[in-house]
C-alpha cells in the first residue's frame, strides 16, 4: 500500500480531530441532560474524556445553527423541499433577514450612571388600518417586510411595510396606496396572537376557538387557513422554533404545548408536577436558537424551559408580585429575559441565575395584556401607560425614562411591537385602530 500523500493525511488528521469533537460535545451535552450512564458508554466506545468543560447547549447551538443554513439552502432552491411535504403549497421564502447586530447590548457590564441615557430617535406615526373590533395583537416578519394584526372581529390583516411607507409619504404621486395585502377570516373567536414561519411564508394564529391556524400569504386568493390545529383550550400565544419544524402554544392549560409541525403531535413536559402549575400561561416565545423557550404566566410566575427536553430549568416566581406576568421574549444573545406584568413595571432577569438586573418604572399597566419590547438594536425598551395613553420609552442599560408619546389611540393601546430589523413599531388598541410608527430622519 502506497504512502498517504501530505494532502491526505491532511485531510485524514482533520477528519479525526472534527470526530473527536463531535464525540466531545456528545459526551457534554448527555452529561448536561442528566444522562449520565449514556455520557459515559459513549465515552468509553470513542476514548472522549467523560468531563471535558463544554458550554452548556454548544452542540444545540450549532446544530441549531446547522439547520438554519441548510433551511436557507432548501428555501433558495439548492435542493428539494421536505417542510409542509404534502401539504404546504406555499414553496415562496423571505428575502434575506438581515443579522442581529455583532456587538449585543451587554446588560451584565451596565454602571448605574445617571445622565448617561441615550435619546430616542423622533417618530412620526400614521393610522394604517382599522379592524371591525378591538384590535388585539400584532406580529412583524423576520425580515421585517410585514406586518400582521390580528382582531376580537376575528379577522387577519396582513400588512406590507414598504407600503405603508409609501402611504405614509407627503408627495407620493401614485394616488391612494392600499397598505393591507390580505385578510384571513377563518377563525370563530377573538385572535390571541400570531406569528411567522421562520422561512416561509406562512403566517400562524392562536384564538379562543381553541385552534391554531396556518395561513399561505404567497398567494393573492387564499382567505382561509390551509391548516389547522385543534387545541383543547384557548389559545393565548403561539410562537415557531427557529427550525420551522416546530411551535409552542400557551394556552389557559398551566403546561406549555409542543406540536411538530408535520404531524401535529403534541408534547407535553412530562417533569412539571413538582412545578405545582394551575395557572393559564400569557406569552410563550423562542430564544434565537430554540435552545430555550419562555413562559409568561397569569400567576405571575417567568419559567424558562430547555427546547429539547422541554424541562422547566429556571423558575422565576413571583416575577411581577402576585400579578399576572404578561410578557416575556430573550435578548438576542439568549442571556437576559425581558418580561411585564400587571404589576406595572417592566424587568430584565439574568437567565443563568435568575437575577433581576433591572426595573423599568413609569409606566401604568394593570387592566390589559400589557407588552414591554426592545427596539430593533435592543437599546431602549418601549412599553405603554394606560392611564395617560402614552408610549413610554427608557434607556434599556439605565432604565432612565428618555420619552412619553401621545400613542393618539383613543383610549389605552392593547399591543405594541416593534421591527426586528428597524426602526419601526405599532399599537393596536380598542379604539380598533392600527398606528404604525417610524424614525423620523
Amino acid at each position: 500500500m502506497s504512502a498517504p500523500t501530505d494532502s491526505g493525511l491532511e485531510q485524514t488528521l482533520q477528519d479525526g480531530k472534527l470526530l473527536r469533537q463531535v464525540s466531545t460535545f456528545i459526551v457534554s451535552h448527555l452529561r448536561d441532560q442528566d444522562l449520565n450512564q449514556a455520557a459515559a458508554a459513549v465515552a468509553t466506545a470513542t476514548m472522549t474524556p467523560l468531563n471535558v468543560e463544554i458550554p452548556p447547549h454548544r452542540l444545540l447551538d450549532l446544530v441549531s445553527k446547522g439547520l438554519a443554513v441548510e433551511r436557507d439552502e432548501l428555501s433558495r432552491g439548492l435542493s428539494p423541499a421536505t417542510m409542509f411535504d404534502s401539504t404546504l403549497a406555499a414553496t415562496a421564502a423571505y428575502g434575506s433577514v438581515p443579522t442581529a447586530p455583532v456587538h449585543a447590548v451587554d446588560f451584565s457590564m451596565v454602571q448605574d450612571t445617571k445622565g448617561s441615557s441615550k435619546s430616542f430617535a423622533k417618530h412620526e406615526t400614521r393610522h394604517v388600518s382599522e379592524h371591525k373590533n378591538i384590535a388585539r395583537c400584532a406580529r412583524f416578519s423576520p425580515d421585517g417586510q410585514f406586518l400582521a394584526t390580528g382582531s376580537a372581529d376575528q379577522s387577519i390583516k396582513l400588512f406590507e411595510i414598504a407600503k405603508i411607507k409609501q402611504m405614509m409619504m407627503p408627495d407620493s404621486r401614485d394616488g391612494p396606496v392600499r397598505s393591507v395585502i390580505r385578510t384571513f377570516y377563518d377563525h370563530l373567536q377573538p385572535i390571541n396572537d400570531l406569528d411567522f414561519h421562520p422561512q416561509n411564508m406562512v403566517l400562524i394564529s392562536g384564538a379562543k376557538d381553541h385552534t391554531i391556524k396556518f395561513f399561505d400569504f404567497s398567494k393573492t386568493v387564499a382567505r382561509r387557513a390551509f391548516r389547522v390545529i385543534q387545541d383543547t383550550h384557548n389559545v393565548r400565544s403561539v410562537a415557531f422554533h427557529p427550525s420551522g419544524d416546530f411551535l409552542l402554544a400557551g394556552t389557559d392549560h398551566p403546561i406549555p404545548h409542543l406540536y411538530d409541525v408535520n404531524t401535529f403531535q403534541c408534547y407535553l413536559s412530562s417533569s412539571v408536577q413538582e412545578l405545582n402549575m394551575n395557572a393559564a400561561i400569557n406569552q410563550v416565545r423562542y430564544s434565537c436558537t430554540g435552545a430555550l423557550y419562555v413562559t409568561a404566566s397569569k400567576d405571575g410566575v417567568v419559567r424558562v424551559w430547555d427546547g429539547v427536553t422541554s424541562k422547566c430549568v429556571r423558575s422565576i416566581v413571583g416575577a411581577h408580585g402576585s400579578a399576572e406576568a404578561t410578557c416575556a421574549s430573550f435578548t438576542k444573545d439568549q442571556r437576559f429575559i425581558l418580561s411585564c406584568g400587571k404589576d406595572s413595571t417592566a424587568k430584565l432577569w439574568e437567565v443563568g441565575t435568575g437575577k433581576l438586573v433591572k426595573q423599568y418604572n413609569g409606566a401604568m399597566h394593570t387592566q390589559l395584556r400589557c407588552q414591554a419590547v426592545f427596539n430593533e438594536t435592543e437599546e431602549f425598551v418601549l412599553s405603554i401607560d394606560e392611564p395617560s395613553n402614552e408610549v413610554v420609552i427608557w434607556d434599556a442599560l439605565t432604565a432612565e425614562k428618555v420619552a412619553r408619546w401621545p400613542s393618539n389611540h383613543i383610549g389605552a393601546p392593547r399591543w405594541v411591537e416593534h421591527s426586528p430589523t428597524e426602526a419601526v413599531f405599532v399599537t393596536c388598541g380598542s379604539d380598533r385602530s392600527v398606528r404604525f410608527w417610524k424614525e423620523i430622519f
